[in-house]
């Protein structure tokens, strides 16, 4: 079951997560960061690099925020990829 960022990460978009990323699977708006669901491998290295705890894999994501799930999976097929930590929105 692959990972999702969810609402923390909205106007937050803090990237470290990526840098720990060892598939690359992690693509960026202005706004936030989302996840290609078909390229996450599920092995947890952005868990605890995200400061505001907005990754969380998809059988967790609560109630209020499982449209993340479709907005991460839609996302990502195009945005562009990002690779490299950037400075964080806030």
């Amino acid at each position: 079951m692959p990972h999702v960022v969810t609402e923390p990460c909205s106007g937050c978009k803090n990237t470290v997560c990526v840098t720990v990323c060892p598939v690359n699977c992690f693509h960026e708006d202005k706004r936030m960061l989302v996840i290609d669901p078909d390229e996450c491998i599920d092995c947890g290295a952005c868990v605890p690099e995200c400061p505001t705890k907005a990754i969380l894999p998809a059988i967790r994501v609560p109630p209020k925020w499982k449209y993340f799930i479709a907005l991460n999976a839609e996302n990502s097929k195009t945005l562009p990829l990002i690779t490299a930590q950037r400075k964080p929105l806030k």
